[in-house]
Parts: structure tokens; sequence; C-alpha cells
């Protein structure tokens, strides 16, 4: 079993920046393809952005350009940076580990955008 966990999140002003950190255990970190979601209220999940154990990156349209996924094998974490941050972006951001066909879930952590 592969535990997932989120931290960083938390009110932020618009146009502001925030950090997203996500620790996942496991001697095999370097292989899980991680990512990032998010879940708006009343809208449905959405993937932000994703990371392969190679190091291949994708992005929400939206958020390129703005948001930044990156990995340290070395400390088994994914980061999620973002940048000029945008009211719509309000929603609980969720960290996934894949390893093969298996997916592993954080709690989430709350990013409210507001002034």
């Amino acid at each position: 079993q592969v535990q997932v966990v989120e931290s960083g999140g938390g009110m932020v002003q618009p146009g502001g920046s925030l950090r997203l950190s996500c620790a996942a255990s496991g001697s095999l970190f370097r292989l899980y393809v991680m990512a990032w979601y998010r879940q708006a209220p009343g809208k449905q999940r959405e993937l932000v952005a994703g990371v392969t154990s190679g190091g291949s990156r994708n992005y929400l349209h939206s958020v390129k350009g703005r948001f930044t996924i990156s990995r340290d094998n070395a400390k088994n974490t994914v980061y999620l940076q973002m940048n000029s941050l945008k009211p719509e972006a309000t929603a609980v951001y969720y960290c996934t580990a894949t390893l093969g066909s298996q997916d592993y879930w954080g709690q989430g952590t709350q990013v409210p955008v507001s002034s």
C-alpha cells in the first residue's frame, strides 16, 4: 500500500503563489507516475498536472505557464508550484501516485483563492 500525503494548501489572494507538496511512501517512488488533480465546488475533478518517471510533464491548458510540477525522487516528493493564482483555481487539490495499474490518492488539501 502506498501512502500519499499532501501539504501546503491554504488561503491565497488572487495573483499570489503557493507551493503544494506531496509525499508518497515506498522504495519505488522513482517509478511512480505522479499527478495533481483538483475538484472545485460543484464541478468534476480534473487533472491539473502530471509527471512521469522519466520526467515528462503535462498540464491542464488553463494552467500552462503558471503552474509547474516537479519531483524529487531522493525525497519521495512531488511539488506543484502555482503562480498568478486566479479565483477559479479554488479547489481541493489531490495528489496521486500510479504504479502499473494501481492508483493511490491522498486526502486532498484545500486551496481557497480569495481576496
